[in-house]
């Protein structure tokens, strides 16, 4: 499944069923270039999780409602609520236990 982009219009209804990967980045950010391809990877590997990717220049109102203080940030959602997040470059096994 591919990873979709969110705005504003479309994020609470994205993340309000079953369990959802949000990652918060920007594209002049290094280290969320380096984790786009492992995102998009468990995004083929985990049929059950639905992947969301929100660019917080473009979407700044859903990054301060999260407190995204850096990036990438991924957060973990379960029928809308944050029940996990990760901040910075992490590896696809780290990915793996964060979806645990």
């Amino acid at each position: 499944m591919a990873v979709k982009e969110l705005s504003s219009d479309n994020f609470e209804t994205a993340v309000s069923k079953g369990k959802s990967v949000v990652d918060f980045f920007a594209t002049w950010c290094g280290p969320c270039k380096m984790l786009s391809p492992i995102v998009d990877a468990a995004s083929e590997q985990y049929d059950d999780i639905s992947f969301y990717k929100v660019d917080i220049d473009k979407e700044m109102d859903i990054a301060m409602k999260y407190k995204i203080m850096s990036v990438p940030t991924l957060i973990v959602f379960e029928n809308g609520e944050a029940v996990g997040k990760s901040i910075g470059l992490i590896s696809g096994d780290e990915l793996a236990d964060l979806l645990k």
